[in-house]
């Protein structure tokens, strides 16, 4: 016996109920989810915000580096006399080496608003000038925030070696060489004499990518891996990696070159 219209009517009101709530409750824990999704964005946010301190006091958040900016933080470094006793860090200048916390976009080109990327990450370590950046005190860790255009060179890993080490941009490794000063007639002057000057002088073992142009490319470096290089004197900074002395020059401080053989 075929079943009468109104228990088919019955049967579809049924099955529409049970989907509805179905749909309900499908809906029903998605917006649970989205709510402690939300609720977890929101703790961690809380959890930043109380951590984060800058100079002794609280701020809201991590610091951003902006533009060219690169937020670093120091490195704890030995250093060694000519007699090989090793100094702490309290009898040096200051330390130079560092690992990049945070680093910036990279900033605008003034004319052309083409970007100038930054060359560094998080987790770069990088060598910069002495006196250069403004030291602060973030999370209770002694920082510098440099901008870009101080970091002489750049690496991966805990030290620096002749493997990992890049040039940064414009700058050049020159390896120093011996010079043999002398006088018009042909005397040489002695190496007491010569003790405080500085080398001006040696063959290029890496060189840095160029200088970022105004339409985003880079320029191409006067002198080539091999070739003997003469730069101004005083305009190098000098570094010591693995036991060899080298100075980091930019490429419009050299003065000559001479192509190696």
């Amino acid at each position: 016996m075929a079943p009468s219209r109104s228990t088919q009517y019955m049967a579809l009101f049924a099955a529409l109920a049970g989907i509805t709530t179905s749909s309900a409750f499908t809906i029903g824990q998605q917006s649970a989810v989205r709510t402690s999704l939300s609720m977890s964005t929101a703790a961690v946010e809380e959890t930043l915000k109380k951590s984060c301190s800058l100079d002794g006091k609280k701020i809201r958040g991590p610091i951003t580096p902006l533009g060219n900016f690169v937020l670093v933080r120091t490195k704890d470094t030995l250093a060694a006399t000519d007699g090989g006793i090793l100094l702490p860090d309290q009898v040096k200048e200051r330390a130079t080496e560092g690992e990049v916390v945070a680093a910036g976009p990279g900033k605008l080109h003034p004319h052309t608003g083409v970007r100038i990327t930054n060359p560094v990450t998080t987790g770069d370590s990088v060598l910069f000038g002495k006196f250069d950046g403004h030291d602060m005190n973030y999370n209770d860790e002694a920082v510098t925030m440099i901008r870009d255009d101080d970091i002489l060179l750049h690496y991966k890993g805990v030290r620096m070696t002749m493997e990992n080490v890049n040039p940064c941009r414009d700058y050049v490794l020159v390896e120093l060489t011996e010079q043999k000063a002398e006088t018009a007639s042909g005397i040489v002057v002695a190496d007491s004499v010569m003790a405080g000057y500085e080398k001006c002088e040696g063959v290029v073992v890496k060189v840095g990518e160029g200088r970022m142009t105004s339409k985003g490319e880079f320029s191409e470096s006067p002198v080539k891996v091999g070739d003997r290089a003469k730069f101004k004197d005083y305009a190098g900074n000098g570094v010591r990696i693995e036991g060899v002395e080298y100075s980091l020059v930019r490429m419009v401080d050299i003065l000559c070159g001479l192509a190696a053989e």
